[in-house]
């Protein structure tokens, strides 16, 4: 048992969640002296935002390839995650404002007074005036860009020098290369920042419990709530109708990757499920060539999980900071979401890191409202892992029905079929290595 606990970050995660609620009752004074302990892996986590940002968008862009020679399925899957992507994020918006997600619970974890939560969100408006907000996207320099954490012009940084890379061609190789190379340690580097999150995790929810009782973790589990039905729902209606344009049905779909979906449920992670996925695809009478492009690709481009996670917890720590949003703000968000969602997978801690990297793109939310989701956003991960995975097999039958490159007649009787359908690697697949947040 302790051995298992030394390795597993979700128990742990549990553990300290757990003392953390514990010690913030029992132990009100002390435990609001540990808001460092949140701040620190914060800061931690802002640290290498920059940097993880334009590796991500660069690497991202500079090996997506020609898509000329990608050819129609490559343009048609760009199309369908944009689309969907973009369905999910908006989706998000909605039921968190429309619910009123994060509304009383009174939470200023900045600690800013009443006089300077005016003054920023003045300044706020100022910055966000049309022809400013787009100046601001453009550095004075690449290199200030950087020094001050500024995500989008990052942002902008990365997908110019993504494009040139792409255009550039064989003789930008070594460059690019490079830039891999150097993802490699940063995510390295994030890797041994995130096995601090139990004691990241402790810290904030003692705080917050010492400091505002258990009202606040209603709120948080509201949040936990709100967001799995709003994946739910967004499975069922949003993918069961694409299902239906494509002449299946979304229930005995999802039944045929019970096992899967169990695997995920239970490791918060769909890499362990990859070659099963594929092959079940095939065997429902889609074409390898298909599945082969859509499969990948969908797992860093199409993170439909993901996308609602990130609008409701913004909305969250917004309303519950007491933060009021502009339009440009609302914006802002879709449009980093959009760039620094897109091959984020794979990356630990990938959802606080762009969770931040979003928060840092909008100036009238306090960033430190990330310890308001850092207790449970290890528990979201197993339904965005849910979620992504989902959405990814949905959209290769979509393409592929779009590219009339499947069978329908076969996938029904696939899908209607009592006999499961065997994977004889399964028992042999290899082990996941790192957890998808």
């Amino acid at each position: 048992m302790l051995k298992w606990c030394s390795r597993s970050i979700f128990l742990q995660v549990v553990i300290g969640l757990m003392l953390g609620i514990i010690c913030g009752l029992a132990l009100p004074e002390f435990s609001s002296q540990l808001k460092p302990l949140g701040d620190g892996f914060i800061k931690l986590i802002k640290m290498l935002i920059g940097v993880i940002v334009f590796c991500v968008v660069v690497s991202g862009i500079s090996g997506a390839g020609d898509l000329k020679k990608v050819g129609r399925i490559g343009l048609k899957s760009v199309l369908y995650f944009e689309v969907l992507t973009t369905i999910a994020l908006v989706i998000g918006l909605i039921v968190a404002y429309g619910t009123g997600l994060g509304n009383g619970a009174n939470i200023h974890l900045d600690q800013l007074s009443v006089a300077d939560m005016g003054d920023l969100t003045e300044r706020t408006k100022q910055i966000h005036g049309a022809s400013t907000f787009l100046m601001d996207l453009i550095p004075t320099s690449v290199i200030g860009a950087f020094a001050d954490n500024n995500i989008l012009q990052v942002l902008l940084f990365a997908v110019l020098f993504g494009s040139a890379l792409n255009l550039v061609g064989e003789s930008a190789s070594g460059i690019s290369r490079l830039i891999n190379e150097l993802s490699h340690v940063i995510f390295r580097i994030m890797g041994m920042i995130v096995r601090l999150a139990p004691i990241g995790v402790f810290g904030a929810i003692a705080f917050t419990t010492s400091k505002y009782g258990v009202q606040s973790l209603q709120h948080l589990g509201s949040l936990v709530a709100l967001f799995y039905l709003t994946c739910s729902a967004f499975v069922l209606l949003i993918l069961g109708g694409v299902m239906r344009a494509s002449g299946l049905k979304i229930l005995p779909f999802l039944k045929y990757l019970r096992e899967e979906l169990l695997i995920v449920l239970g490791t918060a992670s769909s890499d362990a499920v990859l070659p099963q996925i594929m092959r079940k695809l095939e065997h429902m009478g889609i074409g390898s060539s298909t599945v082969g492009l859509v499969i990948p690709t969908g797992y860093s481009f199409n993170l439909d999980g993901f996308s609602i996670y990130l609008t409701l917890a913004i909305v969250f720590i917004a309303n519950a900071t007491g933060t009021p949003l502009a339009f440009t703000d609302l914006l802002t968000i879709l449009l980093v979401s959009l760039i620094t969602s897109k091959g984020a997978h794979g990356i630990p801690g990938s959802a606080l890191v762009i969770l931040a990297a979003t928060l840092t793109a909008v100036p009238a939310i306090p960033v430190v409202g990330l310890v308001l989701v850092l207790a449970v956003d290890w528990f979201m991960g197993i339904g965005r892992a849910l979620t992504n995975l989902i959405g990814n097999c949905v959209a290769t039958v979509a393409i592929a029905r779009w590219e009339r490159d499947i069978d329908v007649k076969r996938a029904n009787n696939v899908l209607a079929s009592k006999q499961g359908f065997i994977f004889q690697a399964k028992k042999n697949a290899t082990p996941v290595h790192h957890q998808e947040f």
